[in-house]
C-alpha cells in the first residue's frame, strides 16, 4: 500500500472557509500524475489574472520530491506547467512568502539538514538560495508575520513518528533571522493536532493555523487551530474546526493534509491509499535507478549560501 495525493484549488478565501465549508463542485483539480506519482502540498499566488500553483511532485520510482508549477487563467483552464525547483535532496511543502518587495519560497528539505529560503529570480521557474535560516531540519515550516515579529511553526524529525506528534515554534525580528526557538517547545503534543498543514491566517480577530491530524493515518484530516496566545514565552491554542476529504473527489477519501491560501483562492489536497500488485516492481525500479544514479535532478543547483545572495533578481513576465 502507498499514498497517492491529488491537489486542487477553490476560488474562495481561507477566511470564508472558517464559517463555511468546501463543496466538491467548486474544486479545480491539478492534473492526475498516474498510478505511481502524485502532487501534494499545494501553495499558490495570483499575478495579473494568472493563478500559479506550486506543489510537490513525487514519483515512487525515484522517491525524490521536486517542486512543479501549474498555471490557470480566469476560467480555471490550465495554460502552463513546468519544474520550478529541483535539488539532489527531497523537496516538498513549497510555502510562499513576500517580504521587502521580494517573493520567496520556503520548501521543506529536511534531508538537507536545514531550512533554506529561496528568492524568486524569474517567475515562476527560477529560484536561487538566499538564506539558510535554520541549521535544524525543520519539517513543514509555516511562517507568518504577526504582532511585529516573524513566527515559524514547524515539526522536527525523530523516533516514534516525532514529526507527526509535536508542534514547535520559533520567532525572529527579520525573515532571514536569527531565529530563536520558543522556550515552551514543543508547544503541542499528540498525533491529532500538532504537525503544520498550510497557511497561517487571521480570521475573526485571531490567528489561525491549519494542523494535520495524523492519529489514524498520515495526513488523515486538517484541524484548524485558533491561537489564543502567541508571545516569546507563552503559547495557547484551541481546535475550532475540522476538514476531511469526504466526497470532495471520488476515490480520495483517505486523507486531507494541506489547507493553504492566497487572497481569494484556497489550495487543498486529498489522499487515497493505493493497493497495487505492482508495488514490488516499483520498488525494484527505484533501486535500479539509484544504482545507476538516475534518481537525482537533471541539473544540480549550487549549494545554498548562509548569507543573502548578491545576484540582483530579474523578474520576467509578471511583477511582484
Amino acid at each position: 500500500m502507498y499514498d497517492l495525493w491529488r491537489s486542487g484549488f477553490v476560488r474562495r478565501s481561507l477566511t470564508s472557509l472558517v464559517a463555511g465549508g468546501l463543496d466538491a463542485r467548486d474544486v479545480t483539480w491539478l492534473p492526475d500524475q498516474g498510478l505511481f506519482a502524485y502532487l501534494a502540498d499545494p501553495f499558490g499566488i495570483d499575478r495579473d489574472g494568472v493563478l500559479t500553483v506550486f506543489a510537490e511532485h513525487f514519483d515512487y520510482r525515484s522517491r525524490r520530491g521536486e517542486i512543479r508549477y501549474f498555471q490557470y487563467d480566469a476560467t480555471n483552464a490550465l495554460v502552463g506547467e513546468g519544474i520550478a525547483l529541483a535539488e539532489p535532496h527531497h523537496l516538498s511543502y513549497p510555502s510562499l512568502i513576500e517580504d521587502g518587495g521580494e517573493l520567496y519560497m520556503l520548501p521543506e528539505a529536511y534531508k538537507s539538514g536545514g531550512l533554506t529560503l529561496y528568492r524568486c529570480v524569474r517567475f515562476p521557474d527560477q529560484w536561487e538560495p538566499a538564506h539558510r535560516i535554520l541549521d535544524v531540519p525543520a519539517i513543514d515550516a509555516t511562517l507568518v508575520r504577526h504582532d511585529g515579529k516573524w513566527w515559524m511553526f514547524h515539526a522536527l524529525p525523530g523516533p516514534a513518528d516525532r514529526a507527526m506528534r509535536e508542534l514547535h515554534v520559533a520567532f525572529s525580528d527579520a525573515l532571514a533571522g536569527p531565529w530563536t526557538q520558543h522556550p515552551a517547545n514543543p508547544v503541542r503534543s499528540g498525533f491529532h493536532a500538532s504537525r503544520p498543514g498550510g497557511t497561517a491566517f487571521e480570521a475573526n480577530g485571531a490567528l489561525h493555523l491549519p494542523i494535520q491530524d495524523c492519529a489514524g493515518t498520515y495526513g488523515a484530516a486538517i484541524t484548524l487551530l485558533r491561537i489564543e496566545t502567541l508571545t516569546t514565552d507563552a503559547f495557547e491554542a484551541s481546535v475550532v474546526r475540522r476538514f476531511e476529504a469526504g466526497d470532495l473527489l471520488t476515490g480520495y477519501a483517505d486523507g486531507f493534509h494541506t489547507l493553504s491560501g492566497c487572497g481569494d483562492t484556497t489550495f487543498i489536497d486529498v489522499k487515497r491509499i493505493q493497493r497495487s500488485a505492482a508495488e514490488g516492481w516499483v520498488r525494484t525500479q527505484y533501486k535500479v535507478r539509484r544504482l545507476l544514479g538516475l534518481n537525482g535532478p537533471r541539473a544540480r543547483r549550487r549549494p545554498p549560501s548562509a548569507t543573502t545572495s548578491t545576484t540582483p533578481p530579474v523578474l520576467a513576465g509578471r511583477g511582484i
